[in-house]
């Protein structure tokens, strides 16, 4: 049975908005592994942890000889140049990663060398190794190891050159939990960094997925109309010459489209969508009558969920363009149902069909119907069959 709001004068119901696009989405690439030269440059801050290194000259100055001097001034020279380095080199690639690597390692060789004639001095350039680690490298395995192995170089040396307990106690002390303490510090901001980077691609593939849904509301729009006016136009070129006033309304009738649709096109910037599906299958038998094609329309009473019908009507518009432009039907079957497990749109027509390939209209409504976790399929053979089904489950998640 057809039910009456299959015909052209009903119009009961109104679309709403569909649900936007639900991808996927992964944040880059985690970032680079040196937190010292983050921006790429090195950072005048770090300088200001030199100001531990002032420890160094405490036995200097308390033995104050010529040859004490010497030492330290050509042992922090050396100390100097290693920190300048390690916060200096880039980070974003692997040979830096062996930079740094390098320059721990040589400055772990200089503390551990200088340790017997500088205590304090020597034990400081391995707290510095341990206090800078975290920062070089993302290895949790790899950092610990570096600060174990600081640690326990101050503790062996201390005890071999039988120095008192409470002196390489508390530098071994200091390397352990000042390592310790940078690790976490170092954790946190490359996953504050991360979360950045996320929230970045979060909202470049929102502007992308804007875009994209633009461009499907433009085309689901334009496509339809402008071949219903290209039709129109045609039909008034012809009746021109027989049949002016047939022709004078047909050329009303394409103003009045052309201003329609110039009004469909604000709604859908605006986000706004279709007047609802018994108002597209309104559209869909004056647009098709006036192709000389004969519709069949079965609906049934069905109600649908907003979202639902605002999907259905845009693909029943679709469907009907792909017929008037490339089908050459004479007849066509629209079928609505509705049942317990959701909603199904059938258009069938009798032309050419041997749809070779899906153009962006097809791919429009096949992501609209799937982002409502339904189906569309075509069979295309003696005429096409083209059949929407969203289950009644998508309206709790629209």
């Amino acid at each position: 049975m057809t039910d009456p709001a299959c015909q052209p004068d009903s119009l009961p119901g109104r679309g709403a908005p569909p649900p936007g696009d639900q991808r996927p989405l992964q944040p880059r690439a985690s970032p680079g592994a040196s937190l010292l030269t983050a921006t790429g440059k090195w950072q005048p801050i770090n300088l200001v942890w030199l100001i531990y290194s002032a420890f160094f000259i405490i036995e200097p100055v308390q033995r104050n000889t010529l040859r004490d001097w010497l030492t330290f001034a050509g042992a922090y020279a050396c100390f100097l140049a290693i920190y300048l380095l390690l916060i200096s080199v880039g980070s974003h690639s692997v040979r830096s990663g062996w930079k740094h690597a390098a320059l721990l390692l040589a400055l772990g060789l200089l503390g551990g060398a200088y340790y017997p004639a500088n205590a304090g001095a020597g034990g400081g350039m391995l707290i510095y190794v341990a206090a800078m680690v975290p920062f070089l490298t993302e290895s949790l395995a790899v950092a610990g190891a570096a600060i174990a192995a600081a640690t326990l170089v101050i503790a062996a040396e201390g005890a071999l050159l039988h120095l008192t307990p409470w002196l390489w106690g508390i530098w071994a002390f200091l390397a352990a939990g000042v390592g310790i303490g940078n690790l976490f510090t170092a954790q946190r901001i490359r996953a504050n960094k991360r979360l950045g980077l996320a929230q970045d691609q979060i909202e470049h593939l929102a502007k992308v997925a804007e875009r994209e849904r633009i461009a499907r509301d433009l085309h689901d729009v334009l496509g339809h109309t402008l071949s219903v006016v290209v039709l129109k136009s045609e039909l008034a070129g012809k009746l021109i010459g027989s049949d002016v006033e047939r022709a004078r309304r047909e050329i009303g009738e394409v103003e009045q489209i052309g201003r329609k649709a110039l009004a469909e096109v604000r709604e859908a910037i605006r986000g706004y969508r279709a007047d609802g599906l018994f108002a597209e299958i309104a559209r869909a038998r004056r647009t098709l009558d006036a192709a000389g094609v004969s519709l069949e329309c079965h609906a049934d009473g069905v109600r649908l969920e907003p979202a639902q019908e605002s999907v259905l009507s845009l693909v029943l518009r679709e469907a009907v363009t792909n017929i008037l432009r490339h089908a050459g039907a004479t007849r066509c079957r629209l079928e609505v149902a509705a049942d317990e497990r959701g909603t199904v749109l059938r258009v069938e027509d009798n032309g050419r069909g041997a749809m070779q390939r899906e153009g962006n209209g097809i791919r429009g409504m096949r992501e609209r119907v799937e982002a409502l976790g339904g189906r569309l399929e075509i069979e295309s053979g003696q005429g096409t069959r083209l059949t929407a089904e969203i289950p009644r489950a998508a309206a709790a998640r629209a």
